[in-house]
């Protein structure tokens, strides 16, 4: 039997690197874009680096994103590439919209001219509910983001939407809510929380500047979620779907438990700091779960405390074998 490809930007990040490893199990042969004249962080992929096939293609260059679809003829492409922090996006506003706005076209675009039967999988965010109109947060309702990120993501999400129904394209959005791992980047408050707290239980610092504390979001694993994007393009018809826990907890609740987890007071160590507060603040992000759970039978494996402590015991690994400056 033929073995299915797949093409993955992004593939180099979190989600990218635990899809990689997932879709191995399930015997593709793996394709994946990075930068033209970047030197791509491997690191994520390192393990499965000589099991996969890396082309140079730069969403914002179409020539370059037709070039690689062409040369690999997909079954399936997961767009997984973006300006994905947040914070980021306020200081690189253009840059993060071009990614997430025209990025997507030429990946659709390139799909329509060269292969309609290609499946496309879209990464879409929680953040584009922003500023909520309802909790908990379906398939339907209505956007109202709250960064340059959250804009980005709902335009690459309706353009998803309009090439399906235009060209009669199976292409989908999954609408993630916050999913986590050890290999998120130390920019994002869940593994600047593990990193950190390990770093004072190792006695490499002190004390964690953080931003707002009572920030709510929905937190899965990465593992748990690349599972749901693979799903979704295993049905006969292409739909949205929202991915969450249905649990939301704030960042007090995260901090609490990594640091009880290594017999330390979160208050003795975190100091608030107003310059890490955003612009435009996000309170509440929940997902309500129902209809991925419903039709495609998907349930995340992965606890929030299992999480939080999966985290910590990566770092303290990481760690511990260094020396202190």
């Amino acid at each position: 039997m033929k073995k299915k490809k797949v093409l993955i930007t992004g593939i180099t990040g979190q989600d990218g690197s635990y899809l990689s490893e997932f879709l191995l199990e399930k015997d593709y042969k793996i394709y994946g874009t990075v930068r033209r004249g970047s030197t791509p962080n491997t690191e994520r992929i390192k393990n499965i680096i000589d099991k996969i096939e890396l082309l140079d293609a730069d969403l914002l260059d179409f020539s370059s994103v037709f070039k690689a679809i062409k040369t690999v003829k997909p079954d399936e492409v997961y767009n997984l590439a973006a300006m994905s922090y947040v914070p980021t996006s306020w200081k690189e506003p253009v840059l993060t919209v071009d990614i997430g706005g025209v990025g997507v076209i030429n990946v659709l675009e390139s799909i329509r001219l060269i292969d309609k039967r290609i499946k496309f999988y879209q990464a879409s965010s929680s953040e584009m509910f922003g500023k909520v109109r309802e909790s908990p947060q379906n398939e339907n309702t209505p956007f109202y983001p709250r960064s340059p990120y959250g804009i980005a993501k709902v335009t690459g999400h309706w353009i998803t939407v309009n090439y399906r129904e235009s060209f009669n394209m199976f292409a989908v959005s999954g609408i993630c809510f916050n999913h986590e791992s050890p290999r998120r980047g130390l920019e994002f408050v869940s593994r600047k929380i593990s990193y950190n707290v390990a770093k004072i239980k190792l006695g490499f610092a002190k004390e964690l500047k953080m931003g707002n504390l009572d920030a709510k979001r929905d937190w899965g694993f990465a593992g748990d979620y690349v599972k749901a994007m693979w799903l979704m393009l295993q049905q006969d018809k292409p739909e949205n779907y929202v991915v969450a826990t249905e649990e939301t907890h704030s960042v007090k609740e995260f901090l609490e438990i990594a640091f009880n987890y290594v017999g330390l007071d979160y208050k003795k160590y975190v100091k608030i700091d107003k310059n890490l507060l955003r612009p435009a603040e996000v309170d509440r992000l929940v997902g309500d779960a129902t209809k991925i759970k419903t039709k495609l039978k998907w349930r995340p494996e992965v606890k929030f405390k299992d999480l939080v402590k999966m985290m910590v015991d990566a770092d303290l690994k990481l760690l511990s074998g260094k020396t202190k400056d």
